[in-house]
């Protein structure tokens, strides 16, 4: 009997050494990574799918203006966990595109945003809405807005740009204007110029020169403005093919770098242009943010009624924003290298 108290006794003692040992490999109070909570009830991120698709349709996707675009998108599509798709014909195709949004209404996406290129669209857009899906448009619209337009104010584009040039010839001198006329939405941009430059009493726009969208045409206008006027400070456009034409056109008279050139948007082209002092500088449109901007209204619109009446729909109440516009930033040879450096990442995003 003794013996077996004893073997009992050892065989405890054994098991208290072992629970100690084993305590101290891994103490009790050993901190653990704790699972991701779930989203809270009632959040936007608890309502949110992941299987959700959103869609943009465009044209001219082949072009360089719409790497940005497609980057801010797709980045706006990892931030809300949905699924985002760009799609489009890669030229100046109307019919493609109406085509390309049809497609798109008939997969019945959580939004769509599209360039209002062309009135073409309108019907589609209201279609759309009419079948309860949100429609954004952006950079430009023709007629229809959908919910919201998010993009670049015209008349602001031109009034933020005559500002950046007045101030930076010190509110004093001559200035041309290059832009296209007929064009309601480069008018708006010229009527801005001209209501941002009757701020400054000491700055005179002396001329105005029509590109037609034309290079030569674009050229030819240019040299004639700078052989009249022989004091003329600079070059503000409207369109791109007015900086390329008046940077030439100083060329030609070997007046580049004694007058100005500032042209629009950020287009490598345009930026090595700035960089190597073809043009003084250039006004580029907030291009990522449009997109961006264009996700967060639709996921938003998706979910969320904000309730402006008991019943939005019933009282006919409208609670998205009408417009939403971005900003105008001016690009000089002080801030060119981290513009080029952004545009070779936005090249090669996913979409491309």
């Amino acid at each position: 009997m003794k013996k077996l108290l004893a073997l009992i006794l050892t065989l405890a003692l054994a098991a208290c050494l072992f629970a100690a040992c084993g305590n101290n490999a891994q103490p009790n109070n050993e901190s653990k990574t704790p699972d991701a909570p779930a989203a809270a009830d009632g959040t936007l991120q608890s309502m949110i799918s992941s299987d959700e698709e959103y869609v943009i349709v465009n044209c001219l996707n082949n072009i360089e203006y719409f790497n940005s675009q497609k980057y801010g998108w797709e980045m706006a599509g990892k931030l809300f966990g949905v699924k985002v798709s760009f799609t489009g014909p890669a030229d100046d195709d109307i019919n493609a595109m109406v085509s390309a949004f049809e497609t798109a209404m008939a997969k019945e996406p959580a939004g769509i945003c599209v360039w209002g290129y062309d009135a073409a669209l309108d019907p589609y857009i209201k279609q759309a809405q009419a079948a309860g899906i949100p429609v954004v448009t952006y950079v430009g619209y023709s007629g229809e807005t959908g919910d919201t337009y998010i993009g670049t104010s015209q008349h602001d584009l031109g009034y933020s740009g005559a500002k950046l040039y007045a101030e930076m010839l010190g509110g004093k001198g001559k200035v041309a204007i290059m832009t296209i006329t007929g064009s309601a939405m480069f008018e708006e941009r010229y009527q801005g110029f001209m209501d941002g430059f009757s701020e400054y009493p000491d700055i005179e726009v002396v001329a105005a020169g029509d590109t037609k969208a034309d290079s030569v045409t674009a050229i030819n206008a240019a040299k004639d403005i700078a052989i009249k006027y022989d004091d003329l400070n600079g070059f503000v456009c409207c369109d791109s093919t007015g900086a390329s034409g008046a940077a030439t056109a100083l060329a030609e008279l070997n007046l580049t770098g004694k007058v100005d050139v500032l042209g629009l948007d950020r287009n490598s082209d345009v930026l090595e242009m700035v960089q190597n002092g073809t043009i003084t500088g250039t006004f580029a449109q907030n291009d990522i943010s449009m997109s961006y901007w264009a996700l967060v209204c639709l996921v938003t619109e998706a979910h969320i009624d904000m309730p402006l009446t008991a019943d939005n729909a019933a009282a006919g109440a409208k609670v998205t924003p009408n417009y939403i516009y971005t900003s105008v930033n001016l690009v000089t040879k002080g801030n060119i290298d981290a513009y080029l450096e952004q545009n070779a990442i936005y090249a090669t995003n996913g979409f491309n």
